[in-house]
């Protein structure tokens, strides 16, 4: 059952998003009446966090039983001896996985206070402590070692440094403050550790702050299928063409077992910065980075010198990966989402520029794989459906492993078609408590099927380019 409120959207973007899922897949008056319900349950578990924490494994530098040993001693010390499992994926064996315990509805709230933002309130939910940039309000009788109730401003509408705050606000769990009022809202420099240790949180998942850092990468599971199907082999020539932070980028060289060019590309200089750190510290040498506009990494005059760095010659890899950017509207947990439908509706025309760029970087016979975090039909499959029509070189192909659930309606794709996409969708099953006591009585094979589909929001799509962009299609 729901614990959270479902998330908070504006109304002509809740009105957009329904759009998609219930005007598009409706044939009959009980048809709509189940699409609206499935619409409802996405709202709802957009707010909660997913039943499990996946976690991927450096194969580069450990073995996955070796990894595993050591997650559940590290599991044993932060839960005080509780035992939780944790499963290996039989179709994706570098990711494990770690139920998520809760919600847990007997934990006394109490009357010290602190309030934080939306953005840590939902890293909390998933198994993070506050860290104390993300502290907004605290009573003012804090001091350290205080124990604390902690709640999340969904709205964002509490002023900072305040010492009461009344507003809408969702209780997250129980922690001790390591500073007290004063120091936090001090003015001082600023204080980036961890401000409260969350001991009794909610939703009870593992830390992963500095643990085993060399060995496991924190990713979402679909976030992990997504290289699984892009299927990298050692020594090719691989393009993520918007790579920040680095998790599939690095994914990528850890799959080719190090062998080859893996080129990653981000706009932003510090996201960059994270992509080579992340590759460092995971002992992977086949990564450039490079801090450039994916937009513009199609090299137009061949007698610019730009050898081994963007832009880059037509047909110059093996494959692409084009994780684009887009709403975001799949993330998990999400209480409240204050985009208006200008900056949700944003997104198409940036990935219809990438596009482009993606597919004429492409060795003929080579693979692209499309994928987003969002559940927007014009995000992903209305892209899908335009690459086809614009791009006659592209063949949407079968994917390896299909663990997802097929495409949305709505876009024009046949059935067929829709096949071979991956949607996954968690409002494909019911929201549930999670306990020790479920978790000593179920079955590995439904933890696992559950796993699959209580996930975040996202969608992949792959493409064979069957001919050259400069072939004339000999049908036209």
């Amino acid at each position: 059952m729901p614990v959270f409120p479902k998330i908070s959207l504006r109304p002509e973007v809740e009105n957009y998003l329904k759009e998609g899922f219930v005007n598009n897949e409706v044939v009959s008056a009980s048809g709509k009446a189940a699409a609206e319900r499935k619409f409802e349950a996405l709202l709802n578990h957009l707010s909660h966090p997913p039943s499990f924490t996946t976690v991927r494994v450096n194969t580069h530098l450990a073995s996955v039983q070796h990894v595993k040993e050591l997650l559940l001693d590290e599991l044993q010390q932060q839960f005080n001896g509780l035992s939780v499992p944790v499963l290996q994926h039989p179709d994706l064996q570098d990711v494990l996985l770690i139920p998520v315990i809760g919600p847990r509805k007997n934990i006394k709230r109490q009357q010290c206070e602190a309030v934080v933002g939306a953005q840590c309130g939902s890293a909390v939910l998933r198994g993070a402590h506050v860290y104390t940039p993300g502290i907004v309000s605290a009573s003012s009788f804090m001091k350290a070692g205080d124990v604390i109730s902690v709640y999340s401003d969904i709205k964002g509408k509490c002023k900072k440094g305040a010492r009461e705050f009344d507003g809408t606000k969702i209780f997250l769990g129980n922690g001790i403050s390591t500073l007290s009022r004063k120091e936090i809202f001090s003015g001082l420099p600023r204080l980036r550790g961890i401000g409260i240790r969350m001991t009794e949180p909610i939703y009870l998942s593992p830390s992963f702050d500095n643990v085993l850092p060399s060995y496991l990468f924190l990713q979402n599971l679909p976030s992990a299928v997504v290289t699984h199907v892009l299927n990298p082999q050692p020594g090719e020539k691989i393009l993520d063409l918007c790579a920040a932070p680095g998790g599939k980028t690095t994914h990528i060289a850890a799959l080719m077992h190090d062998q080859g060019e893996v080129i990653a590309l981000d706009k932003i200089a510090n996201k960059v910065e994270k992509i080579k750190q992340n590759a460092l510290l995971l002992g992977l040498n086949s990564i450039k980075a490079f801090c450039f506009d994916g937009t513009k990494a199609l090299k137009l005059d061949e007698i610019e010198d730009t050898e081994g760095t963007p832009p880059f010659s037509p047909e110059s890899f093996d494959r692409i990966l084009l994780d684009a950017p887009c709403s975001g509207m799949g993330q998990r947990p999400n209480m409240a989402c204050t985009w208006t439908l200008k900056e949700v509706t944003s997104y198409q025309p940036l990935q219809r520029k990438l596009f482009p760029v993606a597919v004429q970087l492409l060795k003929p016979g080579g693979t692209l794989v499309y994928s987003t975090c969002t559940v927007t039909l014009e995000e992903n499959e209305e892209q899908v459906a335009w690459a086809l029509s614009t791009f006659p070189c592209l063949q949407l192909q079968p994917q390896e492993p299909q663990i997802g659930g097929e495409g949305m309606m709505g876009a024009g794709l046949s059935g067929e078609q829709l096949r071979q996409l991956q949607r996954f969708d968690p409002s494909t099953t019911p929201l549930r408590d999670t306990d020790l006591e479920t978790l000593r009585d179920a079955r590995a094979e439904d933890m696992i099927r559950l796993a699959n589909k209580d996930c975040i929001g996202f969608f992949i799509a792959k493409f064979l380019k069957w001919k050259s962009t400069s072939e004339k299609d000999p049908q036209k």
